[in-house]
């Protein structure tokens, strides 16, 4: 990308525009909720610039050495951060993946309270995105699941016991991981 993801600005209707929110930025926006107690930016390879650049409540930074290893040691980062208890459930929100808003992250979280499931994500069209909620009962799945498939692994071994919750929010699937992606999401938003 040229640039850390937490750092690029949120693609806009209208245009760049300057002083806009980055990715990093809208997604701490966005999962403001009052089930929420306790948040986590595991920052990886530009974990610096990222302190720079956002002001961020140091209580709520993680740093993952292993970033390298992939998406999985960021989730093992943000667990190991949690005093064992003191959660219901994770809420994970890739950085690369920025363009939901505070209703989907509302109801994924009151989905997740209310039925009780121990998986819940949002679908759009057929197509499973983010972000995802794993209940507190999985954390150690979520440790053992293998580098290769991660979270996921955790996803397909409990298939019946997912939730998924109909969206009209296209944002939940999009990948905002390449330069092409990114430039295709700001040329529909001008």
């Amino acid at each position: 990308m040229g640039t850390p993801k937490a750092l690029l600005p949120m693609p806009s209707a209208g245009g760049s525009g300057g002083g806009q929110k980055t990715f990093l930025e809208h997604l701490l926006e966005v999962t403001c909720h009052h089930h929420i107690n306790f948040r986590r930016v595991v920052l990886g390879a530009h974990a610096e610039e990222v302190r720079a650049q956002v002001p961020l409540d140091p209580a709520c930074v993680v740093v993952n050495p292993d970033w390298p290893r992939g998406q999985l040691s960021s989730i093992h980062a943000a667990l190991r951060s949690l005093r064992e208890g003191t959660t219901s459930g994770i809420l994970l929100c890739p950085v690369d993946h920025p363009l939901i808003s505070c209703a989907l992250v509302s109801t994924l979280v009151e989905q997740f309270h209310s039925s009780g499931r121990p998986i819940v994500l949002p679908r759009w069209e057929g197509q499973r995105g983010h972000p995802v909620i794993f209940a507190a009962s999985l954390y150690a799945e979520l440790f053992a699941a293998p580098h290769d498939t991660g979270a996921r692994a955790v996803v397909w071994a409990h298939a019946a016991e997912v939730l998924e919750v109909p969206t009209d929010e296209e944002g939940c699937v999009l990948n905002l991981n390449d330069p092409e992606a990114l430039k295709g999401i700001r040329a529909q938003a001008e």
